[in-house]
């Protein structure tokens, strides 16, 4: 979806307020590599604008009139077979917001809080443009954890017959992702290089259809693979 001319990230900013929409456009038009090809005044607004303009990331703010963003992030994010779905950054005022946790379920990359930095916006914005899931230790971890407390107290038997599928080893990996841990945080806790992990993330998408890291951590929560707020 990047210009080919500049190589630029094409990001849509979907939000009710136009001071949030304009003031994230400035910061993020001052970044190099980074163009902001237009703004969204709610989620179906998002969703128009994102088959008009063909964005590579979208910020979504969750809570919007009408149509929101969690909705919208569904749509945008649907896998129709083309692997062209848009990859969405959720904007929150709260750290703890509980649609935030339904929006990563819906196929959100991650979330943000409307108060980051403009460094921690850019970098945020490429780091899901690069297919890589906003899911460091701290904040989302907490936040994972906390929503997914009531899916994790009853686990569902077809997503625990789908985490029985993976092996000893995948199930490891997955169970670090869902602690927050990076490749390279995994590559140095196995002994084993980076690329050996990058494999076995793969393989876990595919065995249990998930979309990307966030999902994946999601997911070890709510089978109860991994509990909130300890260990395995």
């Amino acid at each position: 979806m990047s210009d080919a001319g500049t190589g630029d990230i094409r990001v849509l900013i979907a939000d009710d307020q136009v001071m949030v929409r304009q003031g994230f456009t400035v910061l993020l038009n001052a970044e190099p590599g980074i163009t902001v090809v237009g703004q969204a005044v709610d989620g179906a607004d998002a969703i128009a604008k994102s088959a008009e303009l063909a964005p590579d990331v979208v910020l979504m703010d969750i809570r919007m009139p009408g149509t929101g963003g969690i909705e919208a992030t569904r749509v945008l994010t649907a896998d129709d077979g083309s692997g062209a779905a848009v990859k969405v950054l959720v904007l929150t005022t709260f750290d703890l917001d509980e649609y935030v946790y339904e929006a990563l379920r819906a196929g959100a990359a991650g979330f943000l809080l409307k108060d980051a930095s403009a460094e921690e916006l850019a970098d945020a914005v490429r780091v899901v443009a690069r297919g890589d899931a906003l899911l460091a230790p701290g904040v989302t971890k907490r936040l994972i954890a906390e929503f997914s407390r009531l899916s994790a107290a009853a686990p569902r038997a077809p997503l625990m017959d789908r985490v029985g599928a993976l092996t000893e080893r995948e199930t490891e990996v997955l169970t670090l992702i869902a602690h927050g841990m990076s490749n390279a945080e995994i590559a140095a806790r196995l002994v084993v290089a980076e690329q050996t992990v990058k494999t076995y993330v793969g393989r876990i998408l595919t065995k249990l259809s998930l979309r990307d890291r966030t999902q994946a951590a999601v997911h070890a929560y709510e089978t109860g693979l991994v509990r909130p707020g300890g260990g395995r």
